[in-house]
């Protein structure tokens, strides 16, 4: 008979202790007695790892074998037999997660070039369908509007019959999740397959709408990482559990680097967007699988024959010799205070819409019952006003997104070109923005102006959609509106015939800056670096952010997805903290609730069968007695349903002491902790129970659910 060690921080059991290793719930028989703490590994789980594949594989045959109505038995059995061997093969060259990590890079990548190529060939059908309805401008204007509104009301209302999680960007939704609350509906097959779709849809409609991918993508990505996750955990049978945040984490880096093939950015995004604590475990992980997404991504555009090479996605051709001159600091800082200058304007407005609709009642209805039609009818509205006959001629309608950013991102200066004729005749982007009888600078004046609460009024479409792309082409819009002012001002200097200003420089920073100051975040400023390979512009866009960054963060403004947060009521405390000041400093003994189930050590199998039919937390307090309710510690849920289960094939009358091992808690809360302390708890060390304790005395139990149910009580007055 084996020994058995028991720690000295268990209570020793003198029949039968239980173990947590999932062999054992599916095999009650083989009890062991547990030899650490929970979650750590025991000695059976220290086997060689080719003898327990061998005979699985002997087990498994035997049992095909064995059963006469299986059908194929040999077969399925050879089959299960090879891919266990599989299994061990990979094993032993690294872990089984990081095969999945890769696969997550590389599924997350085609599901990224098939939907840009989707997207691709419905503008292109459009395009056409306009094109050979010249001569009939009656038919090209309905055209133009019922296209974008059809699409726009399609996907709408898919996603509301579908899946209504499915519609917005989704990132304030995921970082919820990923600071532990549980959303289990964000991540569902269907609402990957709803949200699929209908973002396809919404990108056809064009830059009539003028909406993006990255946030909806993001949220994909991790859809398709929990599913992997769940997988992962399915082969590594014999591994430590990994925990189920980590993939979501590298799936948010993984969306990103799949969008644009830009890996560095995506991790940046997961660390600054995506986690209120990045865990340094995390770093490899996100940088392996963004690396294995954006090489992938590349690749199929090199197959497809957009690219000859897997280069930067956006081309631009600025001079290395001199890229700017030391002077020019000073009206690339000036750009960043103007982007955090306008971004406070924009967030302003979106603040504003998102409380008009929800306080209007028109729009509470329509947006209840009707999104449908709600999206078809502002899809028309904008695709009138973006018609080339009428106001869009001033805004260069006719570009998608893409081309949109291309043309702001040219190096040569307008300003010089629009004086010479057969340069100008020569130049693509000046034609383009220099509308007849018009110049150049009045077409960026009325894009500014026009596209500022166009962007806001999309915002209130419900349908999948993102907002980081939109933004950014508005900064460098406004980026290449001082460029070419900078430009015009030096044109007399000598120096600057020799090396003339690069306007396009201005228009990336800009766009750097102004999507960073609307975000709150750092990670534009290296994704403007990522999507051009303009890095000898780092210094000048680096400042630019940080400064709009500055102004748009003063007074404690919310950033944009902070005010999707606070307008959802979601809970998610460091977005609540900006709008209701006092609820991180409430004492966590105001709000806790009566505590429904502990275990005194004297418990008897009636006890135990009653604590595990009322709660199913994973953890159960323990006390010494219902009288004094000195907290002892916890027992695990799976050590109680184990012993349970023995008792039903032997009477046992034995008390919880003597069969479970009573762990001492690693946290312990006071009654006058304050709620944002409970929540930093709860998110950095992953657990899912704090006991709150008075004087040694147990007062209540803290759980992610029951957090998720403070912070939405406390933020009803909002």
């Amino acid at each position: 008979m084996r020994s058995v060690v028991v720690p000295a921080t268990c209570t020793t059991p003198t029949h039968i202790t239980v173990r947590t290793d999932i062999t054992l719930l599916l095999q009650p028989d083989r009890m062991k007695s547990l030899d650490e703490a929970p979650g750590s590994k025991t000695f059976s789980e220290h086997n060689n790892w080719d003898q327990e594949n061998q005979s699985a594989a002997s087990h498994n045959t035997s049992l095909l074998l064995g059963d006469p109505w299986t059908p194929c038995r040999r077969s399925r059995a050879t089959v299960k037999e090879w891919l266990l061997k599989l299994r061990c093969c990979l094993g032993t060259v690294c872990g089984m997660e990081w095969y999945c990590y890769a696969a997550l890079g590389i599924l997350t990548a085609i599901l990224s070039f098939l939907m840009d190529l989707s997207v691709t060939k419905l503008l292109r059908a459009h395009q056409w369908l306009y094109i050979k309805l010249e001569g009939n401008s009656l038919l090209q204007f309905f055209c133009w509007t019922l296209y974008p509104a059809c699409l726009c009301a399609v996907s709408s209302s898919f996603s509301h019959n579908i899946c209504p999680f499915s519609t917005g960007s989704g990132i304030p939704e995921l970082r919820t999740m990923l600071a532990g609350i549980e959303m289990p509906q964000y991540l569902s097959l269907t609402n990957m397959f709803t949200k699929y779709l209908g973002l396809i849809c919404t990108l056809s409609a064009g830059s009539t709408v003028y909406l993006g991918k990255v946030g909806p993508f993001v949220h994909l990505s991790t859809m398709v990482g929990a599913y992997l996750s769940n997988l992962c955990n399915l082969i590594q049978v014999n591994e430590k559990e990994k925990a189920a945040g980590e993939m979501l984490v590298v799936a948010a880096a993984v969306g990103v680097a799949s969008c644009f093939g830009a890996p560095i950015t995506g991790v940046l995004f997961s660390v600054e967007l995506m986690c209120s604590h990045f865990a340094v475990r995390h770093y490899c992980p996100c940088f392996f699988s963004a690396a294995c997404g954006a090489l992938t991504f590349r690749l199929f555009s090199v197959w497809s024959g957009d690219r000859e090479t897997p280069q930067a996605l956006f081309k631009t051709n600025f001079p290395n010799a001199l890229p700017f001159y030391p002077l020019e600091i000073l009206p690339f800082a000036f750009l960043g205070l103007l982007c955090g200058a306008v971004c406070c304007c924009y967030l302003f407005c979106h603040r504003w819409i998102l409380r008009f609709t929800k306080t209007n009642p028109i729009f509470i209805k329509m947006l209840t019952t009707e999104k449908g039609l709600y999206s078809g009818t502002v899809a028309f509205f904008l695709a009138c006003l973006t018609f080339p006959y009428s106001v869009g001629q001033y805004m260069v309608s006719q570009y998608t997104m893409k081309q949109l950013l291309t043309s702001l991102l040219d190096n040569r200066q307008w300003s010089s070109q629009s004086h010479n004729a057969s340069v100008q005749l020569g130049s693509e982007p000046l034609l383009e923005w220099s509308s007849p009888g018009s110049p150049f600078y009045f077409s960026l004046v009325v894009f500014l102006l026009m596209k500022m609460w166009m962007l806001v009024l999309a915002c209130t479409l419900p349908l999948p959609a993102g907002y980081v792309m939109p933004v950014f082409i508005y900064g460098a819009a406004l980026g290449r509106l001082l460029g070419e002012g900078v430009a015009g001002l030096t044109s007399g200097q000598q120096w600057a015939s020799i090396n003339p200003v690069n306007p396009g420089g201005y228009a990336l920073a800009g766009a750097a800056a102004f999507c960073g100051a609307v975000t709150h975040t750092l990670s534009p400023a290296l994704m403007a670096i990522e999507l051009t390979g303009q890095f000898s512009h780092a210094v000048p866009i680096l400042l630019a952010t940080l400064l709009a960054n500055a102004v748009s963060r003063s007074g404690d403004r919310q950033s944009f997805y902070d005010a999707i947060s606070i307008s959802k009521r979601l809970p998610h405390l460091p977005s609540l903290m900006k709008v209701y000041p006092r609820l991180p400093s409430t004492p966590v003994g105001q709000v806790l609730g009566a505590l429904s189930v502990q275990l005194k050590k004297a418990a008897g199998p009636v006890e135990m069968q009653h604590a595990v039919n009322t709660s199913t937390d994973t953890q159960i307090p323990v006390v010494d007695s219902h009288e004094s309710q000195i907290i002892l510690g916890v027992v695990l849920r799976s050590e109680l349903l184990m012993f349970l289960r023995h008792c039903k094939t032997e009477t046992l009358e034995k008390h919880l002491d003597e069969v479970c091992c009573i762990y001492p808690t690693s946290v312990l809360l006071s009654p006058h902790n304050t709620v944002q302390e409970a929540y930093s708890f709860l998110s950095l060390i992953g657990a899912q129970t704090l006991l709150v304790a008075d004087r040694g005395r147990l007062v209540g139990v803290i759980t992610w659910p029951q957090m998720k149910r403070i912070l939405e009580d406390l933020t009803k007055e909002i």
